[in-house]
């Protein structure tokens, strides 16, 4: 059986919190085969994402976590696709400010493993950038998808409401540098890493304090 592929996709829209509003390109990752596949981080464009898709049956959408950039698009590719959004449950709060009355499809929970495409992706529960961020590891295809968590030269932002730099400092310390070196790291933004490119700067990151 062909392994699952990775496609990828850069929509643009704006992510607000706290009275701010600010434009922002974000990383949709779609991984799969020609028959089914899944979503990271439905941002911004339900029909862009749905046309990259295909006609393949989408297992899930994950969400990395509930800022609104991440998850704007996440109810109408579900109503498109019959997909059920995943978020952890730490990030409902945030789900609620932008799609108030609802809740997502099922929850995501540290350790869990979703399958598409025969390939593996483990669920690894990394707050600080929000309290419900979550990383996909997928130890196949030699990625991590680190949604806000990870960038390439940092970790990612905490200076809003419900994020923590010590606590997303613990998360990339713990849960992220411990993958193998030539892991692939897919951001939420911006371009890949690798974890080998990451690890040695940890220390300088948290001098910086931020």
């Amino acid at each position: 059986m062909m392994a699952a592929r990775i496609d990828h996709l850069v929509t643009s829209g704006t992510f607000s919190l706290d009275g701010g509003t600010w434009e922002v390109d974000n990383n949709v990752w779609i991984v799969g085969d020609d028959a089914e596949a899944l979503v990271i981080d439905a941002a911004h464009d339900a029909g862009a994402i749905a046309e990259a898709l295909g006609g393949r049956r989408l297992v899930a959408i994950v969400s990395t976590h509930g800022h609104d950039d991440h998850i704007d698009a996440a109810p109408e590719l579900a109503a498109r696709t019959g997909a059920p959004v995943l978020l952890h449950p730490d990030d409902l709060m945030l789900w609620e400010r932008r799609h108030p009355g609802t809740t997502p499809d099922g929850e995501l929970a540290d350790g869990q493993v979703i399958t598409v495409a025969g390939t593996d992706l483990t669920v690894l529960h990394t707050p600080g950038h929000s309290p419900g961020a979550v990383c996909l590891h997928a130890p196949a295809l030699e990625t991590v998808f680190s949604g806000d968590t990870l960038f390439q030269g940092g970790p990612g932002a905490t200076g809003r409401s419900f994020s923590d730099f010590p606590t997303i400092i613990e998360s990339i310390r713990g849960r992220l540098l411990t993958l193998p070196a030539g892991t692939v790291v897919r951001t939420g933004h911006g371009d890949p890493t690798t974890i080998g490119a990451e690890a040695p700067h940890l220390e300088e990151w948290v001098a910086r304090g931020h």
